[in-house]
């Protein structure tokens, strides 16, 4: 079983978590109704993906 040898220093431990942060989801316009969309989502206001309609959001 490994032990730890040295206190880890703030700038290394630092240097490690700064690929932690989390980002921010791309939007883009739908085509269609305008809305803001995640990129490869179905729009939840109008129910097109890629200028074809997968949902019915008239019964949604």
């Amino acid at each position: 079983m490994a032990v730890q040898q040295r206190r880890v220093t703030k700038s290394r431990k630092g240097m490690r978590r700064s690929h932690h942060a989390l980002s921010v989801p791309n939007l883009t316009a739908c085509k269609k109704c305008g809305t803001k969309i995640q990129t490869h989502r179905v729009c939840s206001n109008c129910g097109y993906y890629k200028e074809k309609k997968i949902i019915d959001t008239a019964k949604v």
